[in-house]
């Protein structure tokens, strides 16, 4: 509300100098909080930028990518070769709707098979569909890494990902568009292993970091790469302090000209929740979707279809997949609880997602208990 208030207008530093320093030093107090590698600071050659989505993120990273792929053609020329994009079975549809956009279609997404146990990328698959590219005489251009994939919260492995981007000088761009704000977490850090390796990496505070949408933080760790991808400057936006080098015009990290503060309302929220009652919040939510775990383990009738590191919980009836479709459709038409899905190993599986600072075990207890009553009322003949 303050921030359409104000209708600040942040393209430049010109524009609205406040924007944009507050944005910079924001984004540099929440890499600390979130313990990321130095090169994402703007004290050293990278930096962060809000954008509105993961997915403004993900084809951000996907342009620069093609920018240093092509050794700088793609900015004059467009797409002159075959360039590719990988990313595991479980990638968001966005990175596949960036590929369209930046040229390279559909067909131009490699899409890489998973373990079947832990739902990851397989590291061999990737360097095996990168070396038959190649071979083809095709260029590897980016690969798009998980940190929480939508579908199960999925953690693909970065640490050998990374070693095999950097074997082939391939961009490595990490979505951890929901599971990022576990980070603040020290003893949740472990999903952000390998992330020294990433040329750029983004979560979005409007997910799990109690943040209103839109709100997407995204990092690169060579921001001359990425202003050099994007920058186009008309006479109409020359000014005294553009044409210095001395500040940060954030127009140019992002593909529209216009932006918005956005970085006032995170810092409402870190300020008035601060380190601890971020820390709390992600907690909590990880406490309660293991009990809601424990309690679906606890029924034979029922499953744990995925590991849940954060708090999302996958799960299924020992059923058909009409009976699922059924329990969930049930569940939800009382209006008291609200599932999605998704399908684990091709079967229909149920999704329990906890992310309001207002939840509680009372609601996780009601939950189930709605569940296993639907549940037998379905089973029973």
């Amino acid at each position: 509300m303050v921030s359409s208030g104000l209708g600040v207008q942040g393209m430049l530093w010109a524009t609205s100098p406040a924007s944009t320093e507050l944005e910079t030093v924001l984004m540099d107090w929440l890499a600390h909080l979130l313990d990321l590698p130095q090169r994402f600071r703007s004290t050293g050659t990278g930096g962060g930028v809000i954008q509105d989505s993961a997915s403004s993120a993900t084809l951000v990273a996907t342009l620069a990518a093609l920018h240093r792929a092509s050794g700088g053609r793609w900015r004059d020329t467009g797409i002159d070769r075959r360039y590719r994009a990988y990313t595991s079975t479980h990638g968001h549809s966005s990175i596949e709707k960036a590929a369209r956009i930046a040229g390279l279609g559909s067909d131009g997404v490699r899409a890489i098979d998973v373990d079947p146990d832990t739902q990851a990328l397989l590291p061999a698959a990737l360097r095996a569909a990168i070396e038959a590219d190649l071979a083809a005489g095709d260029v590897p251009a980016i690969v798009v890494a998980t940190i929480g994939t939508t579908s199960t919260t999925a953690v693909d492995p970065i640490p050998e990902i990374g070693a095999i981007c950097a074997e082939y000088g391939i961009w490595l761009h990490v979505d951890a568009a929901y599971a990022g704000a576990a980070a603040v977490c020290p003893e949740l850090r472990w999903s952000h292993a390998g992330l020294e390796y990433a040329d750029s990496y983004c979560f979005d505070p409007h997910k799990w970091l109690l943040t209103g949408f839109d709100c997407d933080a995204f990092w690169v760790a060579d921001r001359a790469e990425l202003i050099e991808a994007l920058t186009v400057l008309p006479e109409f936006l020359r000014n005294a302090a553009s044409d210095s080098g001395a500040v940060i015009d954030y127009r140019d990290w992002q593909v529209p000209l216009g932006r918005r503060f956005r970085a006032l309302k995170l810092w409402f929220v870190l300020r008035w929740y601060g380190a601890e009652g971020l820390q709390a919040h992600i907690r909590s939510g990880v406490r309660l979707a293991e009990r809601f775990a424990e309690q679906v383990r606890a029924d034979d009738r029922f499953e744990v279809a995925a590991a849940h590191p954060f708090a999302l919980v996958c799960f299924r009836l020992r059923a058909d997949d009409d009976v699922n479709a059924a329990l969930l459709a049930s569940v939800n038409a009382t209006g008291r609880v609200h599932l999605t899905h998704t399908r684990v190993a091709g079967r229909y599986t149920l999704r329990m997602a906890i992310g309001s600072p207002q939840t509680t075990e009372t609601h996780i207890d009601d939950a189930w208990t709605l569940l296993a009553t639907t549940a037998k009322d379905l089973l029973t003949p």
